[in-house]
């Protein structure tokens, strides 16, 4: 019997999870170039078709294109299935098949899918990833099923067109894409709570990360069992759900360029909403250029932070996030143990933590700077726009499909490393976590 093996160059997940990244964006790029795949004579350029297979199998959501008009019926199923590629995860994915044609996998890949999945059999690899998918399908079904009910109950869409909207909207919202059939956006929906709520709720469900939500079917109703992972995880959640809110309703209010005009409803609804699209989804139901100065400012922070780990939201995760916080604080109070709740964070994590947060610091910088130094646009949009492609959220203040090649190329870097670079560095520091068998002598340079 033949059995095919990878190299064992590519079974490392550091290298595996980025190859696999570029060819689904390198054959995502090739089918949408077809003259099928777009409105109009000819094929897509490669500039518009790289872009737009970047930001769906990162889902990001960035467009330098209308979706809805731009590209024909099979051009769109084809996005979406970009888009259910990359939020399922090329990791899990790479093990399915590692599974499948060797019936084993190697220490360090079976290590690598555990880490992404936080579970904690490595003989239990292939279930683990078989309940992702069945979650992942039922939130989107779920969501499909709502969105498309209400479309033709209050809508008077007709049947095909509803249960289309429906699909597509319910699997960008799950997977934290942000794509959308409407030029708009979904500002058409801004006064519908059926539509707005039921998105916000895909999106949190879906950024929260697959161990959270098995933890959580399994005992949401005991907190004080909660792993730390999920403790983390979903309380900071809600903090910066509920500092979202207040910087909304605070600075957006009476903002007569975004929530101003609106009743009372509609500005909550508003406010709700674009205080869940930072968490790594771009929608919009309000005019996000009109946003002032300081709720820009607010997004550009829950941009960088995105979701939870091992699930569809991008960004340096909230765990990460949340290791930091704690981590200064541990250093404010001279305690020289990380801890939360009654448990100790490994030095190896806290590293790793910060190993992450600079490296997606750097990026953001990086692309900041080829930004304003290729286009004319000023420092404050240059970081939202790089920041809101690294950490794959989508939202936009509308410059994407003016930016020159080389603007353009850098968010599609952008795009990609803030995808699998997160995951990619943090297999690669923790598979080459090892003891050493001396120490140098202690010093102490100054600090501050």
């Amino acid at each position: 019997m033949v059995v095919l093996r990878l190299p064992r160059q590519l079974t490392h997940p550091a290298r595996l999870l980025p190859a696999a990244f570029v060819l689904a964006i390198t054959v995502g790029t090739l089918v949408l170039m077809l003259p099928w795949a777009r409105r109009g004579p000819g094929g897509t350029d490669p500039m518009t078709a790289l872009f737009t297979a970047t930001s769906a199998v990162c889902v990001t959501g960035l467009t330098v294109v209308d979706t809805g008009q731009y590209w024909t019926f099979a051009g769109q199923v084809v996005i979406m299935m970009l888009i259910l590629v990359g939020g399922f995860g090329i990791t899990a994915l790479a093990t399915l098949i590692v599974l499948s044609v060797a019936g084993r996998l190697g220490l360090q890949t079976r290590l690598a899918a555990q880490r992404e999945t936080k579970t904690l059999a490595l003989g239990d690899v292939t279930g683990v990833l078989v309940r992702v998918g069945l979650v992942m399908l039922t939130l989107q079904a779920t969501v499909a099923a709502v969105l498309t009910a209400r479309l033709l109950t209050a809508y008077d869409e007709p049947f095909g067109q509803a249960v289309w909207d429906g699909v597509f909207h319910a699997v960008s919202a799950s997977n934290n894409a942000g794509f959308s059939l409407y030029l708009d956006s979904l500002a058409r929906y801004e006064a519908d709570p059926v539509i707005v709520l039921t998105v916000c709720a895909a999106i949190v469900v879906g950024g929260l990360g697959f161990p959270v939500l098995l933890e959580l079917a399994r005992g949401w109703r005991r907190p004080g069992q909660w792993s730390v992972h999920t403790r983390l995880t979903v309380w900071a959640t809600v903090v910066l759900l509920v500092a979202g809110l207040l910087m909304m309703v605070v600075y957006e209010w009476n903002n007569p360029s975004t929530l101003g005009p609106l009743d009372t409803g509609g500005k909550v609804l508003g406010s709700v909403f674009h205080a869940v699209q930072p968490r790594t989804a771009g929608f919009r139901t309000i005019d996000i250029a009109g946003m002032r100065q300081e709720t820009l400012f607010s997004q550009v922070i829950l941009m960088f932070i995105g979701g939870g780990s091992a699930g569809t939201a991008g960004g340096i995760k909230v765990t990460t996030a949340a290791i930091l916080v704690v981590l200064v604080v541990a250093e404010v109070r001279g305690n020289p143990d990380v801890t939360v709740g009654r448990r100790r964070i490994a030095t190896e994590t806290q590293r790793q933590a910060v190993g992450i947060a600079l490296v997606g610091l750097v990026a953001v910088v990086a692309g900041s700077l080829v930004i304003m130094s290729t286009t004319q646009i000023p420092f404050g949009p240059a970081v939202f726009e790089a920041t809101s492609a690294f950490g794959t959220v989508g939202l936009s203040l509308g410059f994407d499909a003016d930016l020159p090649t080389s603007a353009q190329l850098m968010l599609v870097a952008l795009m990609f490393v803030g995808r699998v670079g997160p995951v990619a560095a943090f297999s690669f520091f923790a598979l080459r976590t090892t003891q050493s068998r001396f120490r140098y002598p202690q010093t102490r340079p100054l600090v501050g």
